[in-house]
């Protein structure tokens, strides 16, 4: 066997391998870009005195997080074409008179097109006057941060053959004043992505690259080095393999094909590709659908009414929606099963959760297999008998600890106080064995994961509104949730998730000692440094 040179040692540091709880060293040295030993800094640098040293100054050093469930290729796609309205404005107000002033003397066929809306921080959505007048005539469409439900002006409406008279589209909803009949600009689930696609249609692969590669320096300066891109489009699919061939991938990506895009399902299967096609910096994970919906958004489907006021036009007995029928649902998930793709699936509410576990357990059933891994993406109310069924089948939890922090303050006002037992409950599911990573959905979450794991250790909100604490965590399974679970959610423990010797040498350096400090200073964690293979994508200035 050809051994190769050490080139890095990373020395004088607080080394936590996550391979077990309190195992720590001071160095480490890289070869080939893995981890080739663990050892004292003597030690080390005995190995290798002509290596280049990087010297933590007895910082805290990680596995390089992995966010198991965001979308950076059509939020990069996004970014220079649409507005990030996460960004500002702060008011309703200042919102139309950007969108005045954005569209004022432009041609009457230009958009004005926003992503990431907050009606909570913004105070409700607007009126349909209210953007036609800013408009004036232009078509306006405001995505929601959830990706779920948008509100439309006039023209935007126009535009996708939705007047007065259109039906419903299936598994949407064009909500109307109750008292005219007339659309409220509100759009759920499929009425809302119809305006998405039509807008969507004109993105470039030269769109994905370029935003891409502002998405992935952001994400790295938050110490993430691998990403499960959900619902991943033909779009970026083509751009990453674009950016692997010329060098240009800065994170390694796992493909989570869009279900959304049927011929796309059908060509992976038809080429027979398998879960763990590709190599270490791109891999297809498996195939994603997204049956349930937004609780933030009073979409996702409960079994118990939404609490809370309602927006105008929404259903009076609200209790959610599904977005496939189930038998059509079922034979998705068992052709792609059976195709030995990895399945992953959205499920948010508990009725919503068990829609997909029915149809996991269906495809079980039919086609046994041992190490399916398959997903429940989010997988929010994990009611007791839910945890019986995702320990029971051996179903992963793709958990999403961002929602608790950056839309917590909605759960509990949709869903109620008492309901918060049971949303990411990851005390209870650890006990039961039952495998549940972290993630963001960047962008309808921010990608910071200090942000998840603050909220699984202290159990509040961002504004501090209590989660009940009896599901709290301690900081060791939060950091684990965001490495070693992640890497098993991949399907690639066998590479990452922990610095054991042989593992890719992905890490991050933190400025502050996450053990030692405060567990409430954990949203105060920054990030020093970032390296994937051994090589630095972002330091600290």
């Amino acid at each position: 066997m050809e051994l190769r040179p050490i080139e890095t040692i990373v020395v004088n540091g607080k080394i936590a391998t996550m391979r077990r709880r309190g195992e720590f060293f001071e160095a480490m040295a890289i070869s080939g870009g893995r981890v080739l030993a663990l050892g004292s800094s003597s030690e080390i640098r005995a190995l290798a005195p002509s290596a280049t040293v990087v010297d933590c100054g007895g910082r805290v050093v990680l596995p390089g997080f992995i966010d198991s469930h965001c979308h950076p290729d059509l939020h990069g796609a996004r970014l220079g074409s649409w507005v990030e309205l996460a960004k500002g404005p702060d008011t309703k107000a200042a919102l139309l008179r950007e969108i005045a002033a954005t569209l004022a003397d432009t041609p009457q066929e230009r958009w004005y097109v926003g992503f990431g809306y907050d009606d909570l921080r913004l105070g409700g959505y607007p009126s349909l006057d209210e953007l036609d007048n800013a408009a004036g005539g232009r078509p306006v469409f405001l995505y929601r941060r959830d990706a779920h439900l948008g509100i439309a002006n006039s023209a935007a409406l126009r535009a996708v053959g939705f007047d007065e008279t259109a039906a419903d589209p299936a598994f949407g909803r064009i909500d109307r004043d109750p008292a005219t009949g007339k659309p409220t600009g509100l759009l759920r689930e499929s009425a809302a992505h119809a305006i998405v696609n039509h807008l969507q249609d004109r993105f470039t692969t030269e769109n994905f690259q370029a935003g891409l590669q502002q998405v992935f320096a952001d994400f790295a300066s938050y110490g993430i080095t691998s990403v499960h891109n959900s619902l991943c489009s033909t779009g970026g699919i083509s751009a990453y393999q674009q950016m692997r061939e010329k060098g240009e991938l800065r994170l390694r990506v796992g493909l989570l094909a869009s279900g959304r895009e049927d011929a796309l399902i059908d060509a992976i299967i038809r080429a027979g590709w398998r879960t763990g096609f590709g190599d270490e910096w791109l891999r297809l994970t498996g195939v994603e659908w997204c049956p349930d919906c937004s609780t933030s958004g009073r979409t996702a489907a409960y079994y118990t009414p939404y609490l809370g006021d309602k927006v105008l036009g929404e259903p009076e007995d609200n209790r959610g929606m599904l977005v496939y029928e189930a038998e059509d649902f079922k034979q998705r998930v068992l052709r792609a099963h059976k195709a030995g793709l990895m399945v992953g699936a959205d499920g948010v509410g508990d009725r919503g959760i068990d829609f997909v576990l029915d149809a996991f357990e269906h495809a079980l059933t039919h086609h046994p297999v041992e190490d399916h891994r398959m997903r429940v993406e989010h997988c929010c109310n994990v009611t007791p008998a839910i945890l019986q069924r995702l320990q029971r089948l051996k179903v992963v939890c793709s958990s999403a600890t961002g929602f608790a922090y950056d839309l917590g303050d909605a759960y509990r006002q949709n869903r109620g106080a008492e309901a918060m037992r049971h949303m990411w409950p990851h005390r209870s599911m650890n006990a039961a064995g039952v495998i549940a990573p972290g993630h963001s959905d960047s962008p309808v979450c921010h990608p910071n994961p200090m942000r998840g794991m603050h909220s699984m250790v202290n159990r509040v909100t961002a504004t501090g509104q209590d989660l009940d604490i009896s599901e709290a965590v301690d900081v060791f399974d939060a950091i684990r949730a965001y490495t070693v679970l992640g890497a098993y959610a991949g399907k690639e423990e066998h590479l990452k998730g922990d610095l054991s010797p042989g593992k890719l040498a992905d890490f991050v350096m933190l400025e502050d000692d996450i053990f030692a400090n405060d567990p409430m200073a954990i949203i105060e964690t920054r990030v020093a440094g970032t390296w994937v293979g051994g090589r630095c994508i972002h330091r600290r200035a």
